[in-house]
């Protein structure tokens, strides 16, 4: 069923345009993922859908009876109200009744012997009992729970903005409408919480519209992937996976197009340098044909990025932290706490919300004093930190002059000179957008931009402060391609999995005041061993059986077996999956060639997709199972 219809959409911002006669139909069994660069309207399709701002042209039609839930990256909340009263404050009659309820409760604790407050909450009370509305209260108080908001009577005017947002996600996923719209719900929230939120929203009877960064969110969420390239909406069937290979696929059809359109403008304008002997009409119209070639902007959608700016040489010493302790007031974060960096590291900082990570790294980089401790860092130490605050862009400044003052002669490794104008090219901002004031961009594209200022210091030590929260897919891509090449020390604190697994080589949990033992990435590695060590001290003393510490190995899917050696049945089980595993390895090649050929055939395209995806399925169990074989085996 069709819940909302999008024909011909156009919206500007400011003189920049967004959208441009776009169009898209969400139905009802919809999960989609909205991607695009920061900046490209995504914010502002989903206020468009929601009815908060209206089109400049085209229409928007919500189909009768279709309730649309809106949660924006910063939610208008009642500061007055308490958590609870926040989740029931609803036009949903059972979340009304849950308010009466409370409201009531509370004027009868001043009011002890108000007769008719007595009979009101007594009618309540039936009500709530007659129509099960005493689940919803459950409910809600399950999901502030698992999204790390547990005082319930917290006023809402004394959170901070991470928590602001916890409470407006569980008011949204509480009385989810028809069609729930969700700008960056993953962020503010830790990974154990994102992959409660992944499990729960696919067990919703709704349909979602969703803006993310979170990439193993989107494969495991998402049903459709919907992108907004080149002002236009183009939808791809699947998860976040099998966009990658259709997106692929469409854009080295785009650049074939180019290609042809260069060939015809060179041939056009050799036409008009060898000059023409008569003005006939024909001519003429041949004449604007090469102007229109020439003035033909192509967007390029994702651009293969790779900032390969040379590192500064780094010595044997970089960081020995020690003693570290920090407090506000009476908010005890951490005490006595050591940390130290050697050459090469690449550390991932993990953990609950709020526990001090952020305030850890700003003591690493000078910008906080601790209680107590010292920080060291080498003497070759070139130090860049990429924090949450951006509080090095002058807003009245152009972005392509900040950057030139900034950085006046890079070179990479191979000598070659970069201009400021091509290394803002490089984090996606075209020509054009390099002339405005740093002020006017996007949320997002001021963080890209300080990114960009960050890495053009040449760092050989680099802090990064929850990268993902307001960095676009595309310059997640730039970032992930530069630390590729980057040859000294990443420590990181984030809750994207993705990123993690893409980027370190270990994990620390900061928790309690203290970091664990440095846990082999990738992500599900951690969570293995960390089940197995909650497992292990489950067991009494004498049934407790060592486990290798977190960063002596790295174990494959499942090492934590004791048993060394195969057996019969097992050694035939392996000889039979190397055979299978060569098969289906080719048997995808076939059909990602396929996918590669397709052209413009949708449905086609469509039909591959989920057949690739279904080998790519058989083939991950089968190298799991292949994996954990060979370890048994030696």
């Amino acid at each position: 069923m069709n819940l909302v219809t999008l024909e011909k959409v156009s919206k500007h911002f400011s003189e920049r345009p967004l959208l441009e006669e776009a169009s898209l139909l969400i139905n009802a069994d919809d999960r989609i993922g909205l991607i695009g660069a920061n900046g490209s309207g995504k914010t502002t399709l989903l206020r468009l859908i929601a009815g908060l701002e209206p089109p400049e042209s085209g229409q928007i039609t919500v189909w009768g009876g279709v309730r649309i839930q809106y949660l924006s990256q910063e939610p208008e909340l009642d500061d007055k109200l308490t958590v609870l009263d926040q989740l029931f404050h609803s036009d949903s009659p059972p979340l009304q009744r849950l308010t009466a309820y409370r409201q009531t409760a509370r004027q009868l604790e001043a009011e002890p012997h108000n007769v008719a407050l007595q009979n009101r909450l007594t009618n309540l009370t039936d009500e709530l009992e007659r129509t099960g509305g005493w689940t919803a209260e459950a409910k809600a108080k399950a999901i502030l729970t698992r999204l790390e908001m547990a005082d319930f009577d917290a006023l809402v005017g004394s959170l901070s903005g991470g928590q602001r947002k916890r409470v407006a996600l569980a008011r949204a996923l509480l009385d989810p409408a028809d069609l729930l719209l969700l700008d960056e719900p993953t962020n503010h929230i830790d990974a154990d919480a994102i992959s409660w939120l992944e499990e729960y929203l696919l067990t919703l009877p709704t349909a979602l519209l969703l803006v993310t960064h979170d990439r193993y969110f989107l494969d495991r969420v998402a049903n459709r992937i919907v992108e907004i390239d080149r002002r236009e909406l183009v939808s791809y069937p699947g998860n976040y996976s099998a966009y990658l290979r259709l997106s692929t696929a469409r854009q080295e059809r785009l650049a074939a197009g180019e290609s042809k359109r260069q060939a015809l403008l060179r041939r056009e304008l050799e036409w008009l340098r060898r000059g023409a002997m008569a003005r006939s009409t024909k001519q003429k119209a041949r004449k604007q044909r090469i102007e229109e070639l020439q003035q033909l902007s192509y967007d390029r959608g994702e651009q293969a990025v790779v900032m390969a700016l040379a590192g500064r040489r780094l010595g044997k010493q970089v960081l020995t932290a020690t003693g570290l302790s920090k407090a506000f007031g009476d908010n005890l974060l951490f005490k006595d706490v050591d940390f130290s960096l050697t050459p090469g590291e690449r550390i991932g900082i993990i953990g609950p919300n709020g526990v001090g990570k952020s305030t850890f790294l700003d003591i690493l980089a000078g910008q906080v004093s601790p209680d107590s401790g010292e920080v060291n860092w080498g003497e070759t130490v070139q130090l860049a930190y990429y924090d949450q605050l951006s509080r090095q862009l002058p807003l009245n400044r152009k972005v392509i002059d900040f950057i030139n003052e900034k950085a006046p002669l890079i070179r990479t490794p191979d000598g070659r000179r970069l201009e400021a104008a091509q290394m803002l090219e490089w984090f996606l901002f075209p020509r054009p957008q390099q002339q405005a004031q740093i002020g006017s961009l996007s949320g997002g594209e001021r963080r890209r931009l300080y990114l960009l200022y960050n890495l053009l210091l040449q760092p050989n030590v680099l802090l990064l402060d929850e990268p993902t929260n307001d960095l676009d897919i595309q310059t997640l891509t730039v970032l992930e391609e530069f630390l590729d090449h980057f040859q000294g020390c990443l420590l990181v604190v984030s809750h994207d999995r993705y990123f993690l697994d893409r980027t370190v080589d270990y994990l620390a949990v900061f928790e309690n005041g203290r970091f664990s033992p440095r846990y082999p990435a990738p992500y599900d590695n951690y969570r293995l061993l960390r089940q197995a060590e909650a497992a292990e001290r489950q067991l009494q003393p004498s049934e407790a059986k060592s486990l290798p510490r977190p960063d002596e190995r790295r174990p494959a899917p499942g090492a934590l077996r004791e048993r060394q050696g195969l057996s019969w049945k097992e050694s035939r089980e392996l000889e039979t999956l190397e055979r299978t595993i060569a098969a289906l390895e080719e048997k995808r090649d076939v059909v990602q060639t396929a996918v590669n050929q397709s052209g413009a055939d949708y449905e086609q395209l469509n039909q591959l997709a989920g057949k690739l995806a279904t080998i790519e399925e058989e083939l991950e169990t089968a190298v799991d199972r292949w994996l954990a074989l060979e370890e048994l085996r030696h």
